[in-house]
């Protein structure tokens, strides 16, 4: 945004020549030097301008364009200052202007203090000129000065604004009276004609002439409103006093009511300071209450309607009144931050025919006026486009709510698909736990079954080594008896049949020479029947525990039957085996 938007740190308002003094006035006296003091050094011109701008209370942004001066601009400018010398105070002119306002106008408080300080008083010089005077001392004296007129004593805020409402009325009322008269006049002008023609010239010249000191009246009372409009301006030049202006409601009021003023300068004028204060916290609220006023006030059909007329007819072209004007409404409407309230605004303007006369306007020569408008019109909300993107945006509203929706859905569905995704995954742990624990169990069994075997190995180890002793000490006994038979016998064959079958029995696995065995004995009778005689070929692991031989025979444990013994064999006597043939029986049994 141009010009309107930006941050407003005061009263936007122009010095006016506010560091320079008048003369010729008769409130301000000068002394007559010619020349300027040496200019002394540089921190000393920037303590003393630091004093005259304090004594001014000037907003920071006028602050800081006169402290941009240069050491000599600088030292004229405290120089003319303190040139300047007060001769009169603010009561004397506050009781001349209350002299001149009307009793009826008047507040309870400015009647009570005109008593008091009416007194005898020059009334040679005009209420223009009074105001004129007060309005140089206003913009040329110091704060202090300022501020004695505005306080509580003197109440010169009150006076102007009831001198500047006494003035206003009257306006009105010349207006009102110069429009009827004239009417009357031209109807009593056509029937004295007809009646008589001297009455007729001498009632013109009459009129004539009490129309010339109406115009001068009235004129008067024009420059008395401006210049009144000057002096709150001068007033609100300064913090202090742009603070106390926009306290009071009715002085913005009597403000925009100058607005009827038949110079475009101070309409130009009041737009000004109205937009001055639109600018400030809380002043948009103020300027439009103020506009509503002017509209009851002047009977208007729409609020800013008269404002709209004098910007479209004007009398006498004025590119400050348009700047102004177009200004003004820029700020009036695109210094809100609220878009409905702004659109609103806009078309309070587009039915009083704002957007066809800028459009109108809009290739002006004047730079300044051109780019007030284009502002304007480049701020300017289209309602047809704002629709269609209300419709626009409504539909996809719509649409993103559908798609909410699906969303929802679809991660409801996503969540039921995790919660049973997690219920199996819950399953195949616990399914894991078991299987864990299941080969725990089976790792256990499986140590303690190789224990077991190992221990059963071990076991096994032992008990065939101790066969194995069993046997080779059973065999040693068995050669010790051979050798007992064949040293008893003392025959060579059964020593010599006893030394093979030890030979037979130690090691089947060697070969024993069939030169020196008798030839076998006859197989034995079969058995009588009732008897459990088993032979058998044993296996190579049972064969030593059920006592078999080293050829594989075995006898059954069941030792209730004995067979017979062999016949003897050739060369060798039943006697030789009679005596021993039981107990090789028995060890072959064992």
């Amino acid at each position: 945004m141009s010009s309107r938007s930006g941050t407003f740190n005061g009263p936007s308002l122009s010095l006016h020549n506010k560091v320079t003094s008048s003369s010729g006035n008769g409130n301000l006296q000068l002394p007559q030097e010619s020349t300027l003091i040496r200019l002394p050094p540089d921190d000393e011109v920037e303590r003393r301008l630091n004093e005259i701008l304090k004594s001014m209370d000037l907003p920071p942004d006028k602050a800081k364009i006169l402290r941009a001066y240069d050491s000599k601009k600088k030292w004229e400018l405290i120089c003319d200052q303190e040139r300047v010398v007060v001769k009169d105070p603010p009561s004397a002119y506050l009781s001349k202007l209350r002299q001149l306002i009307d009793p009826k106008l008047l507040s309870n408080k400015a009647k009570s203090l005109t008593k008091l300080k009416l007194k005898s008083s020059d009334n040679s010089a005009t209420s223009t000129q009074v105001l004129r005077n007060l309005e140089t001392s206003l913009r040329t004296n110091n704060i202090e000065w300022v501020r004695e007129f505005l306080n509580d004593d003197n109440s010169g805020l009150d006076v102007l604004i009831d001198y500047l409402a006494s003035r206003l009325l009257q306006i009105k009322g010349d207006v009102s009276q110069n429009g009827s008269s004239s009417n009357g006049n031209g109807t009593s002008s056509g029937n004295g004609h007809e009646k008589n023609g001297n009455s007729h010239d001498s009632t013109h010249k009459s009129l004539r002439l009490s129309r010339s000191s109406a115009t001068k009246r009235l004129d008067q009372l024009s420059d008395d409103v401006h210049v009144c409009v000057l002096c709150l301006r001068a007033i609100m030049n300064n913090k202090f006093g742009f603070n106390m202006v926009i306290s009071r409601s009715d002085a913005i009021n009597y403000i925009a009511l100058s607005l009827v003023h038949k110079s475009l300068r101070t309409k130009a004028l009041v737009l000004e300071l109205l937009a001055a204060i639109c600018l400030v916290k809380g002043g948009h609220q103020m300027i439009l209450a103020a506009f509503d006023h002017f509209k009851m006030v002047h009977q208007e059909r729409h609020r800013f309607e008269t404002l709209m007329h004098y910007f479209r007819h004007f009398e006498a072209f004025s590119i400050d009144f348009m700047v102004a004007c177009v200004q003004f409404i820029n700020i009036i409407v695109h210094s809100v931050d609220d878009m409905n309230y702004r659109v609103f605004l806009q078309y309070e303007f587009t039915i009083i025919g704002l957007d066809e006369y800028l459009e109108k306007i809009r290739h002006h020569e004047s730079e300044e006026l051109t780019t007030q408008i284009a502002a304007y019109l480049d701020n300017v909300f289209d309602v047809t486009a704002l629709m269609k993107d209300a419709e626009i945006s409504h539909a996809a509203l719509e649409r993103v709510q559908e798609v909410e929706d699906e969303l929802s859905h679809a991660q409801e569905r996503v969540r039921n698909t995790e919660n049973a995704a997690l219920g199996k995954i819950a399953c195949l742990e616990n399914r894991l736990t078991d299987l864990s624990k299941e080969r725990d169990d089976l790792r256990v069994l499986h140590e303690h079954t190789d224990h077991e075997l190992s221990t059963l190995r071990r076991t096994y180890t032992q008990k065939d080594e101790e066969s194995r002793r069993l046997l080779t000490a059973k065999m040693g006994e068995l050669e010790h008896l051979q050798q007992r038979i064949r040293s008893d016998s003392g025959g060579s064959d059964l020593a010599h049949s006893g030394t093979a079958l030890s030979f037979v029995a130690a090691d089947p696995s060697q070969k024993v020479s069939t030169d020196f065995l008798p030839p076998p004995p006859p197989p034995p009778p079969p058995p009588p029947p009732g008897f459990g005689v088993g032979l058998g070929v044993g296996d190579g692991k049972r064969s030593h525990l059920n006592g078999a031989t080293p050829g594989g025979l075995s006898f059954g444990r069941d030792q209730s039957f004995v067979p017979p013994p062999p016949p003897p064999g050739p060369g060798m006597p039943d006697s030789a085996l009679g005596g021993n043939h039981s107990r090789l029986s028995t060890i072959h049994v064992k």
